[in-house]
């Protein structure tokens, strides 16, 4: 048995267990019981670094001293970004503990919820850096009933799942599409927006293929990959957001 073995056997350490101690006072709790499969370990800490740093990035892009006229363009994305980290909060409870069956699905419930709403105001932040103010002002209406619109259809008829997806991807390749064209205008912050978009793009195409699974100390599948590549992908379009240029 080698070193790696031992750190992905159910019964050996978790990587969740400090997260867990500190919050129960090193004690444990009784109520919450982690989850065995190493996998949903490693699913759970990655949705938690996820969650961290966008949450970390909404207080960041906040902080930054920034104008009226982009107020508006910050309350958009800080909203989109923090819609992501509730949702992985809620996704690092859902994979990393074992919960009565209906705590569990009402979870999902919100999540999915979460990033419908996400995916809207993101097509709405990129229509505004694309075009305008206003022109983003008067879609936010539109793409949030289109988000819910979506978030009901899976919800009501749960195989129409991939019609979400699809609207994921349309979404992504619009803003792919957006920021590289922003790139060619010189546009500050365009090559990082650009970046993040193409990883974000990566990460849910590594999602889709559950077969793959990583041994890196801990065992990683197709969701713990996901969310490495995701939180990278993020911290891209927080340095874009904040105006870092690259490439241009």
């Amino acid at each position: 048995m080698t070193l790696a073995d031992v750190f992905l056997a159910p019964t050996a350490f978790c990587p969740l267990q400090p997260l867990l101690e500190t919050a129960t006072g090193g004690t444990g709790s009784r109520s919450m019981k982690l989850v065995k499969d190493p996998a949903e370990q490693t699913t759970a800490l990655t949705d938690i670094i996820l969650a961290l740093v966008a949450f970390g990035g909404v207080l960041f892009l906040h902080w930054s001293p920034v104008n009226t006229s982009e107020l508006w363009r910050i309350n958009i994305w800080s909203t989109a970004i923090g819609l992501i980290g509730l949702a992985s909060a809620l996704g690092a409870v859902a994979h990393g503990l074992l919960l009565k069956t209906t705590l569990h699905n009402s979870i999902w419930l919100v999540l999915n919820m979460a990033l419908a709403l996400a995916v809207s105001l993101f097509i709405i932040g990129v229509i505004n850096d694309l075009w305008s103010y206003e022109a983003s002002r008067k879609a936010l209406p539109f793409m949030l009933f289109v988000g819910l619109g979506f978030y009901l259809t899976t919800l009501f008829y749960p195989g129409a799942f991939f019609l979400f997806i699809v609207y994921e991807g349309l979404a992504l390749s619009f803003a792919l599409c957006a920021y590289l064209f922003l790139m060619g205008t010189g546009e500050p912050g365009a090559g990082f927006m650009a970046s993040g978009v193409l990883l974000s793009m990566v990460a849910a195409g590594l999602q889709a293929r559950k077969s793959i699974v990583l041994k890196l100390i801990w065992k990683f599948d197709h969701n713990g990959i996901y969310h490495i590549v995701q939180t990278i992908g993020l911290l891209f379009l927080i340095a874009g957001l904040l105006g870092v240029t690259i490439f241009e």
